[in-house]
């Protein structure tokens, strides 16, 4: 099926020759510029894949946004994605994903950064489609693309893209297509620096304030001998092992990682060694996304060419040397916690809950009244067992960012709607016939002839959402997340009774219902991109009667090297230290926060990781060059950190220009 596309916004079509085969070039000078279409309505409902081949010119990053819509003011599912500059990418979507079942769809090669938006739509009402620029650098975007199509049978993956400039990424992992400040000049460089930073490790020291543990050398409370949580009449602290305050700060994914994703994409770079040879273990097969496998660290390749075969007890003198020259106390989530266990560095750890015997209700939330659950939450609460006894683990995370939060209606709304038979519909329509009875009364509350309970334990679901459904909603809504977290919770307080629970780490402030039911944290997990610390935290901490820590935030530049700022954006490195500063020195001043963790120490590879995400988020890059600026203004909030958070000093509180976000 072709589209009849109408142009819209600041696109415009040039004369000049595509290299790609049916492609014309386009470029935009603001972002919504893009096309239109409209169609017959069910036109797609016999389609099963949109597809296009494209090529992104410049250096910067561009977010492209495919909708699709029933009618002007029906709902409206959508599409996310980006594309490696200077390199052909094939984009091959499925429509089926229009259901909303998963968020995030798996890189293909140069095609990256797919993520689900909007809302759940019928293929067979939708009767227009939109395709525009929808995120950009500053200036204008410049691509080519074959027109989209949609398709009965699945595109063919892109063996051999075009590589119009060449070599993208050179022998130690930078970006070929970019220029930049301290950007590497050669291996030899990379190599000195390295094992300099090893010789100068012993040289590296906390903040004068900074007990043994990282806590607040100057007050005391009663030591247990683990990290635990106390309020002190004014404010929350978490408290180390000695029974000093503790205010947490540090990076998440401490730990020789970085990898990207090569899979299709390997004549793109400079150097990629035999995968059975020296450099084995910078290699990772069977990634974090099915579909794409291969991917090879240049962090670990680097470290592996400075020191070879000692190169992983070198990285762990280093690394923990450069995080206390910068002053974090902690290690943040998906960080070497045997590495930090070893350097008696604070740290945090997350299970990854596996549920292989649960049906799933709706993305990654698993049937809670099933059978198997029980067992399925004990099995994935073992991890905890290696680490229940070490007193420098601060506590452990249930799980990142639930799949099934990314959505703006109820959990229970989701779980009839994916239409399969589950003991937790049956469970609901109990729930539902103890407060109503009859079918009778059932379809009258909620305004929706014909409902009964049958129809919510099995379905399939044909019924509208009324406004008078929503409080029913809502409270099972409430009823599955506090079954999830209480018995994943229980499972691993029976595994490890000795340290923090620390929450789900939301991806941001939890909607009420979800909040209901969060009562068997310890401390309250939240992830946290924006410019200060969200003050609706505050009143979420009061009602639940806990902490609140930070899993996540960052800001990023577009001077470094990378095409991607991250999400939080701003326009150089000495920005990025002032809004770190804003940001780390006001949260550490509101009384219920207890600690925020930076996403991550390092940058992303420039080629992108599983997803495609290629941010300087880091303090480092990948060889190994601190951001000097960046990492000056952290260590001078962290030499302020326990001043702040005792009320003894205001924070930091300078402007920073916030750009526009990229992702």
């Amino acid at each position: 099926m072709t589209f009849d596309w109408t142009p819209t916004g600041s696109i415009a079509r040039e004369t000049a020759a595509a290299p790609l085969a049916g492609a014309a070039w386009h470029h935009a000078e603001a972002e919504g510029a893009g096309f239109t279409c409209r169609f017959v309505a069910g036109a797609l409902a016999g389609q099963t894949f949109l597809t296009a081949d494209f090529l992104l010119d410049g250096a910067d990053a561009v977010v492209f946004r495919i909708d699709l819509a029933e009618g002007e003011k029906g709902p409206v599912f959508g599409v996310w994605f980006s594309l490696l500059n200077q390199c052909e990418a094939r984009m091959r979507l499925p429509l089926n994903l229009s259901d909303l079942h998963t968020r995030n769809y798996p890189r293909e090669g140069a095609w990256k950064n797919v993520i689900c938006i909007g809302e759940r739509v019928d293929l067979r009402r939708v009767d227009r489609a939109a395709f525009y620029v929808t995120r950009k650098a500053p200036g204008s975007v410049r691509w080519c693309m074959t027109p989209i199509t949609a398709v009965t049978e699945a595109p063919s993956l892109l063996a051999d893209p075009l590589l119009p400039k060449g070599i993208l990424i050179d022998e130690v992992g930078q970006a070929t297509w970019r220029e930049w400040p301290g950007k590497s000049r050669n291996l030899d460089e990379v190599v000195a620096r390295l094992r300099r930073q090893r010789d100068e490790a012993p040289q590296a020291r906390w903040p004068a304030a900074f007990s043994r543990w990282g806590g607040w050398r100057e007050e005391r409370f009663e030591a247990t001998g683990f990290f635990r949580t106390q309020h002190d009449g004014r404010r929350w602290w978490l408290v180390d092992p000695d029974g000093h305050p503790f205010w947490s700060t540090g990076p998440d994914c401490v730990g020789i990682g970085c990898q990207a994703a090569y899979e299709g994409l390997e004549r793109a770079h400079a150097w990629l060694p035999p995968s059975d040879g020296p450099f084995a273990e910078a290699f990772s097969r069977g990634g974090a996304w099915a579909g794409f496998k291969r991917e090879f660290s240049f962090l670990c390749a680097n470290l592996i060419r400075a020191f070879g075969r000692d190169y992983r007890a070198a990285w762990e003198t280093v690394a923990a040397a450069e995080m206390r020259r910068i002053g974090f106390n902690s290690c943040g989530n998906w960080s070497d916690w045997q590495a930090a266990g070893r350097q008696r560095f604070p740290y945090v750890r997350q299970i990854e809950p596996c549920f292989p015997n649960t049906p799933l209700l709706f993305r990654d939330m698993p049937d809670v009244f099933h059978p198997a659950f029980a067992g399925d939450c004990a099995a994935s609460a073992e991890s905890l067992r290696a680490s229940a006894e070490d007193a420098a683990l601060i506590g452990y995370f249930l799980m990142n960012e639930p799949q099934w939060g990314f959505v703006g209606e109820p959990l229970a709304q989701h779980m009839l709607l994916a239409a399969a038979p589950s003991a937790a519909r049956e469970a609901f329509a109990r729930h539902l016939s103890a407060r109503y009875a009859t079918d009778a009364a059932l379809a009258g509350a909620w305004r929706t002839p014909g409902l009964t309970f049958q129809a919510v334990a099995h379905g399939p679901w044909c019924f509208p959402f009324t406004p008078e459904a929503v409080p029913d909603l809502e409270q099972f809504s409430t009823v599955l997340v506090a079954r999830f977290f209480d018995t994943l919770g229980g499972a691993c307080r029976a595994v490890d009774p000795r340290h923090l629970n620390l929450g789900g780490r939301y991806y941001t402030v939890p909607p009420a219902w979800a909040q209901r039911g969060m009562t068997s944290f310890d401390v309250i997990g939240v992830n946290g991109y924006s410019q200060r610390v969200r003050r609706e935290l505050g009143p979420f901490s009061e009602a639940m009667g806990k902490p609140v820590i930070i899993g996540e935030w960052h800001f990023g530049a577009l001077d470094a090297g990378l095409p991607m700022s991250g999400i939080g954006h701003v326009r150089s490195q000495a920005d990025r230290g002032r809004a770190y500063r804003n940001y780390l020195e006001d949260a550490a001043a509101q009384p219920w926060c207890v600690g925020a963790h930076w996403f991550t120490l390092y940058d992303e590879p420039a080629q992108g990781r599983f997803d495609g995400e290629n941010y300087n988020i880091g303090f480092l890059d990948v060889c190994h060059r601190p951001y000097g600026e960046f990492a000056g203004a952290a260590r001078a909030a962290h030499e302020r950190l326990y001043d702040v958070a005792a009320g003894r000093v205001a924070p930091y509180d300078e402007p920073v220009e916030h750009l526009p976000l990229l992702f």
